[in-house]
């Protein structure tokens, strides 16, 4: 059977983390193209600020093209047992051109307003999380600029996060994860 990749867009603090966190605890794998960035900084003993990531997200795609980040999670994908693999983060086209190698891969965008963004990001925690609203525009420009923008508008289903629950926005996206099953 081949592989349904469910890959999760939107701009940074959208909800895309918090989904991925809860179909994880449903049972569905969880890859986090975030993370395979963290990774990669921890191999090159780089600190993970948010300035680093991105200095090291942009020069892995300048070196290795626009699909690096998602050819670094590959292997999980090939090694995964499970038909259902949800990708956090997927930022390009590119980077879901790599995926379709792999297998049936379907798209949903989480959508939400500026001001839930920023609030969710500074609430988060995360070492690479914008803390002034200037390290946040600064973010969602290096995110527009490596094209997070297309695969949001290429979305096969959008969620717009502004007025749920986590527990509502979480529903909603594993419906339409059971629709694209069926």
């Amino acid at each position: 059977m081949t592989k349904l990749i469910v890959c999760l867009t939107g701009m940074p603090g959208a909800g895309k983390s918090t989904i991925a966190d809860g179909l994880k605890l449903k049972g569905y794998t969880i890859i986090n193209l975030g993370n395979a960035v963290r990774r990669e900084a921890s191999n090159r003993n780089l600190e993970p600020t948010g300035l680093n990531l991105g200095k090291l997200m942009l020069e892995l795609r300048e070196k290795n093209g626009q699909g690096a980040i998602a050819e670094l999670i590959v292997p999980q994908i090939i090694n995964s047992q499970s038909d259902i693999i949800v990708i956090d983060g997927i930022r390009s086209n590119a980077e879901i051109l790599v995926l379709r190698k792999h297998g049936y891969v379907k798209l949903l965008a989480i959508h939400a307003s500026t001001n839930t963004r920023f609030s969710f990001l500074k609430l988060r925690g995360r070492s690479d999380d914008p803390q002034t609203q200037e390290n946040f525009e600064e973010r969602d420009n290096r995110e527009i600029g490596v094209g997070i923008s297309n695969s949001i508008a290429l979305s096969d289903e959008t969620i717009s996060n502004n007025n749920f629950t986590k527990d509502q926005l979480i529903d909603h996206a594993l419906l339409i994860i059971k629709s694209w099953i069926s």
